[in-house]
């Protein structure tokens, strides 16, 4: 293991400590939640949010915050909240009428222990604590008002649930004929702005290098492939990336730092988050329940618009490596602080769980 990767685990492993006591604190009636919480919902809420896990967006808000200067611990509330929005989208993804899963994070899934209606309200409750948490005790109020906007739009109709969205039309898209063209199977299913919108993205290619030249990742890629693969990617920077890259932007607006800075946080977490979604197709296919927490090789049994599923493995893996690349070349300007946020991008390629 690397010195820098070291350093990461080390700060990993206090950061998420950290983050652990300021959740269950959050949950108690002293720390944020009031007493007049229903017990039940308490229980619920908490069954999700201390589940555990890699913490991996909070601790994105921690370590960006130093590594622009900052005081990581005037980060935690920011950190916590992002945390409570992750959680809450958790939840609603594994309800029946979304993911239908049963495990998450090695234990039994929220609907499947409450019951489907308390689940919904659960998460309810954990986004709307988030936006109380941070307008509360970020300061100074108008960093908490920017991080309230930041968490708003990334969450919301343009961003994550925007992505859940399209996530469902993809399925929609999948479960057609599959002798039908792109265009025919689309034009099926979707209004004809969203079919023009989505070969507008597959004109753009796949990955933009810093230059501004076009990757050759996905060399050989069918018109048709390309036309869905822009699509997916479209998804997956609403639907997993700007909570990543609101969870950056975050750290570095309460650090405070320049707006030249809190572009290149919003370049990397663009990549890490997008590779971190092409990592979690490729584990569902390679990965084991035992260390994933949930099941397994669920998408291709589904017929799910998956990386792999369209591209392949080895083209699946060879893109992620282009993200993390670039991302890794975006904070190379910053030197030793951008260490730990270069042994990130890699744990995020590397990743086993």
């Amino acid at each position: 293991m690397s010195d820098s990767a070291d350093s990461l685990q080390a700060s990993w492993s206090g950061w998420k400590a950290q983050v652990e006591e300021a959740l269950a604190k959050y949950l108690t009636t002293d720390g944020g939640l009031g007493g007049e919480c229903p017990p039940r919902l308490r229980e619920a809420m908490s069954y999700s949010l201390l589940a555990g896990g890699k913490r991996l967006r909070p601790v994105l808000v921690l370590m960006a915050c130093e590594s622009c200067g900052g005081n990581s611990e005037a980060a935690l509330p920011a950190a916590c909240a992002i945390e409570m929005i992750h959680t809450y989208s958790l939840i609603h993804d594994d309800l029946p009428a979304m993911d239908d899963d049963d495990f998450r994070r090695g234990t039994r899934t929220n609907h499947k222990v409450f019951g489907e209606a308390l689940a919904i309200l659960a998460g309810d409750a954990l986004l709307t604590l988030a936006f109380e948490v941070t307008a509360r005790d970020v300061r100074p109020s108008a960093v908490a008002a920017a991080c309230c906007a930041d968490l708003a739009f990334a969450a919301g109709a343009c961003g994550m649930v925007g992505g859940q969205v399209a996530d469902l039309e993809a399925e929609a898209i999948s479960e057609s004929p599959p002798g039908l063209s792109w265009s025919n199977r689309a034009s099926a299913l979707l209004p004809k702005e969203q079919v023009d919108l989505i070969e507008g993205e597959a004109e753009e290619q796949v990955v933009q290098k810093p230059d501004s030249t076009k990757t050759s990742s996905v060399g050989g890629t069918s018109t048709s492939e390309a036309s869905l693969l822009s699509h997916l990617q479209s998804i997956h920077r609403r639907k997993t990336g700007r909570l990543i890259r609101s969870a950056l932007t975050m750290g570095g607006r309460i650090a405070q730092t320049d707006v030249a800075t809190l572009g290149t946080l919003d370049h990397y977490g663009t990549c890490i988050g997008l590779a971190f979604q092409i990592a979690d197709d490729v584990l569902d296919v390679t990965g084991s329940q035992d260390k994933l927490g949930k099941g397994v090789g669920k998408d291709a049994g589904l017929g799910k618009l998956t990386y792999p599923g369209l591209i392949g493995l080895e083209r699946s893996q060879q893109l992620a490596r282009d993200l993390i690349d670039e991302a890794c070349l975006a904070i190379a300007p910053w030197g030793e602080r951008g260490r730990r946020l270069q042994a990130m991008a890699r744990f995020v390629l590397e990743r086993d769980h």
